[in-house]
C-alpha cells in the first residue's frame, strides 16, 4: 500500500501515537489526511482536516464514513489503557469500556469504510493493537484482554477484505511515551518511532508489525515450550 497521493482517516489523532501518525503521513505525502477525534477542537496540526467522531458512537461511525469517503487507508488508533486486573470490583466494568472503545470501536469503523475502501481500489486497514494481544499481567490484565481481541479480530477482517483487495496489518508494541503510559515505570519507544516502523511495514505489504525488540521475542516464543506468557509477573 503505497502512502504518497494516499487519502487516509486516522481516529484518536489528538494527542499520542494517532497525531505522530498524522504528522508521518503527511511527510510521506499523503493528499489528505483525516485527523478524528471526539473534540474536533482539540486537532490543531496544520495540513490536516479535522473530523467529528467518537468510535463508542454508531451514528458518528456512519456520519464520518459519509463524509470521508474517499478514503484509501483507516488507522484505527482510538483506544484506552485503563489500570485494572480481573478481581477488582470493577473488573466487568473496566473490560465494558475497554471492549467498547478498543474492540467494538475497531469494528464500528471498519465496517463502516469497508465499502469505501472496495471502491477507491482496495486500501488498507490498520489496526493499532499491542504486545498485550499475548502477554498480560494484573496492573493492564483488562487492556491486555482487549488488544488480543482486537489481533483476532484484525485476523478476522483480513480473511473477509482479501476478495476486496483490502490489506489489513495489525501493529504491536509495548510501552510508548504517550500520556496513556505517563504513569508506567518501564522503557518506552518514542510515537515516531512506532510510527516509521508501521508506515515502513504498511508499504512493505506487511500483515502484521512487530515494532519493538520486546514484542519480536514474545510474538517469536509464543510456540516455544515455556512461553513467557505463562510465566509468572
Amino acid at each position: 500500500m503505497k502512502i504518497a497521493d494516499s487519502t487516509v482517516l486516522v481516529t484518536g489523532a489528538n494527542r499520542g501515537i494517532g497525531l505522530a501518525f498524522t504528522k508521518a503521513l503527511l511527510a510521506r505525502g499523503a493528499r489528505k489526511v483525516y485527523a478524528a477525534a471526539r473534540d474536533p477542537s482539540s486537532i490543531t496540526s496544520p495540513g490536516v482536516t479535522p473530523l467529528k467522531l467518537d468510535v463508542t458512537s454508531p451514528a458518528e461511525v456512519e456520519a464520518a464514513a459519509r463524509m470521508a469517503s474517499d478514503v484509501s487507508i483507516v488507522v484505527n488508533n482510538a483506544g484506552i489503557a485503563a489500570i485494572g486486573g480481573f478481581l477488582a470490583e470493577d473488573a466487568e466494568a473496566l473490560l465494558r469500556r475497554h471492549f467498547e472503545t478498543n474492540v467494538f470501536g475497531v469494528l464500528r469503523v471498519s465496517r463502516a469504510f469497508a465499502p469505501a475502501l472496495a471502491r477507491n481500489g482496495g486500501g488498507a486497514l490498520l489496526n493499532v493493537a499491542s504486545v498485550g494481544s499475548w502477554l498480560s499481567f494484573p496492573m493492564l490484565a483488562t487492556y491486555a484482554t482487549s488488544k488480543a481481541a482486537v489481533w483476532s479480530l484484525s485476523n478476522g477482517l483480513r480473511n473477509e477484505l482479501r476478495g476486496q483487495g483490502t490489506q489489513v496489518m495489525s501493529l504491536h508494541m509495548g510501552f510508548v511515551d504517550t500520556d496513556l503510559t505517563k504513569d508506567f515505570d518501564a522503557q518506552k519507544s518514542s510515537p515516531q518511532e512506532i510510527v516509521d516502523y508501521a508506515l515502513d511495514a504498511l508499504e512493505a505489504g506487511a500483515e502484521e508489525a512487530l515494532a519493538d525488540e520486546l514484542t519480536r521475542q514474545v510474538q517469536g516464543g509464543l510456540s516455544a515450550e515455556h512461553p513467557i506468557y505463562l510465566m509468572q509477573r
